[in-house]
């Protein structure tokens, strides 16, 4: 069996993403001109309008202003490096080192004034890659709240956290399924322009072959752009967008693997250990370098 296919670091992603883009539009463009095909036959303003507007007010019909921003804002974070890489790993396995030992040390009470108020504790902010992520905060602050009730049982918090995290899962999961949606669209909005273009040149017949010609080229580009947004620019974004979406929820997993196993007794080396195990392996530290940031701390 050979080893896993390691995954690119995360500039590198990025530059995928743009590369890959360009590929695309290059490819189409290039076989086209290649083919002695004129580039200025497919500059279709009214093609475009008819097509990105139909496609933008059924987004809006469809999910509302709130989607539509953070579908633009999760679109233009594929441009910026993934964050959950295996330095944001390691922060978070320390993290959560040093909460456990302190509550081992100090008591689930002794945690009280870093989970009131985790914007202030000295823990979490040493480590801007997870203070920086608020549901990760969130949930760790208000897990062991619930703990230091002492009025929940294992498999009651294992059911509370699942809740919370399926609930997050499925909010994150609605921008990239609209987006999918959407795309799914452009070829009908595309066959919609061309019916258009169509209905345009019948209103010319009897006029010059050559105009009738161009009129029936600009309504077949409406076509065009409606199947290669839909596969080639759409379709592609809404799953690197599902990617992040997925990276995320894998995240927060760890978080919740580290929490039960500490609920349940086990040692704060045990309990980074089982949250280590739920990393993949292409982002995960190993265990010597676990073990190496755990001396430091207790140092």
């Amino acid at each position: 069996m050979g080893s896993p296919v390691p995954s690119p670091a995360p500039s590198a992603r990025v530059v995928f993403t743009i590369i890959g883009l360009l590929v695309v539009i290059g490819s189409v463009i290039g076989g086209y001109v290649m083919h002695h095909g004129k580039v200025g036959v497919l500059w279709q303003p009214t093609e475009f309008i008819i097509i990105g507007g139909a496609g933008l007010g059924a987004f809006i019909v469809a999910n509302g202003i709130g989607t539509l921003k953070a579908s633009f804002a999760a679109t233009l974070g594929l441009l910026k490096p993934n964050p959950f890489s295996k330095t944001a790993y390691s922060e978070l396995l320390q993290v959560l080192y040093e909460i456990f030992q302190k509550a081992r040390k100090d008591g689930l009470v002794g945690l009280e004034a870093h989970i009131e108020e985790p914007e202030k504790s000295d823990v979490f902010t040493k480590y801007p890659a997870f203070s920086a992520n608020h549901h990760a905060v969130a949930l760790l602050a208000d897990t062991l709240k619930v703990l230091l009730t002492g009025a929940v049982e294992d498999h009651n918090l294992a059911e509370i956290l699942d809740i919370d995290l399926d609930q997050q899962h499925e909010a994150n999961m609605h921008v990239p399924h609209a987006i999918t949606t959407v795309g799914d669209a452009m070829p009908g909005f595309g066959i919609v322009a061309a019916v258009l273009g169509v209905i345009i040149t019948m209103g010319s017949i009897g006029g010059a072959a050559s105009e009738i010609g161009e009129k029936v080229a600009a309504a077949l580009v409406g076509t065009f752009i409606g199947i290669l947004l839909a596969y080639g620019i759409i379709g592609p974004i809404a799953t690197a967008i599902q990617a992040r979406v997925k990276a995320e929820h894998a995240y927060m997993c760890c978080i919740r693997t580290a929490l039960l196993s500490f609920a349940r007794g086990d040692a704060p080396m045990t309990a980074v250990e089982f949250a280590r195990r739920n990393i993949d392996p292409h982002e995960r530290p190993t265990f010597a370098e676990l073990e190496q940031m755990t001396r430091k701390k207790a140092a």
